[in-house]
């Protein structure tokens, strides 16, 4: 059940914003002692909550987010939070949800190519639709993307008020569209059907990223060939929405009903029309 409209108004009171940035740091100062993809591929031995093996680095930046979440905490924030590494933990508001992504394309951080993210949502409820905050930060070229729910989005502090129209090529395909969960298998599957919808396609290797690219129409339309969890999308489909931009988590009966645990529930595709999202959702995927 979503928050009334005072008790959201005193959980935004909190210093998220000042959180997520520091939490970057943290994270870019982790990196920074870990310069070399043969320090970045070293694993802990365990499993996170969403099921991939954990590195050292994703460990160690998860520590550093959540060192930002107990001082929230000291200071009276109350919620649960999800985390790619950790899984639930409780912060003491079962209802109130931090989605966190530590490095969200973890693969290219660790292979050192250069789009890799912070990823941190806030919501007030169990879904997608319930995501009040969201924070993106691409280490890469060093660009934070954010919004507030009915307060619009933000690229480096500069507004999203207008982001360029999509483009369509001459025979009235998208020009560019991204994909993620690039498996070649998944890839091979949705062949036919992105030649059919798009011109050119870009596997940028991070879904929050490829989210934020549709939100500043530097792609056209994104959409992952395979179902996402929550902690890779929840930050940056609201970043989308409050640039004017539309999205769907396909699997659902309702766009925006995907829940905010660590289950792949969904694809999600994002577009800037309602004709080019369903395009986007006619491709074959989880």
């Amino acid at each position: 059940m979503a928050i009334a409209p005072e008790g959201r108004e005193e959980l935004l009171a909190h210093d998220w914003l000042g959180a997520c940035r520091r939490a970057a740091e943290g994270l870019r100062a982790v990196l920074a002692e870990h310069p070399t993809s043969r320090e970045r591929v070293v694993e802990t031995g365990a499993t996170g909550g969403g099921g991939d093996r954990t590195l050292v680095i994703d460990a160690l930046a998860e520590d550093a987010v959540f060192a930002e979440l107990d001082r929230l905490h000291h200071h009276g924030a109350r919620f649960t939070a999800v985390s790619e590494e950790r899984g639930h933990v409780d912060f003491g508001d079962p209802d109130v949800l931090v989605v966190i992504d530590p490095i969200d394309g973890s693969m290219n951080a660790k292979r050192g190519l250069s789009h890799h993210a912070l990823s941190i949502a806030f919501a007030e409820g169990p879904t997608m639709a319930d995501v009040v905050f969201g924070y993106v930060h691409d280490l890469g070229p060093t660009e934070e993307w954010r919004a507030i729910r009915g307060e619009g989005a933000f690229l480096n502090d500069e507004p999203l008020i207008t982001p360029q129209p999509e483009r369509r090529r001459r025979d009235g395909r998208l020009e560019l569209v991204a994909v993620e969960s690039a498996d070649p298998r998944w890839l091979a599957a949705s062949s036919d059907a992105l030649v059919a919808v798009t011109g050119r396609v870009r596997a940028v290797g991070s879904i929050a990223i490829s989210l934020c690219q549709v939100a500043a129409t530097r792609v056209d339309g994104m959409a992952t060939l395979w179902k996402c969890r929550a902690v890779d999308a929840a930050a940056a489909q609201l970043i989308v929405r409050e640039s004017g931009g539309l999205v769907a988590f396909t699997a659902m009966d309702e766009p925006l009903a995907a829940p905010l645990d660590l289950v792949p529930h969904s694809p999600v595709v994002a577009a800037r029309t309602e004709r080019a999202l369903a395009e986007l959702a006619t491709l074959p995927n989880g």
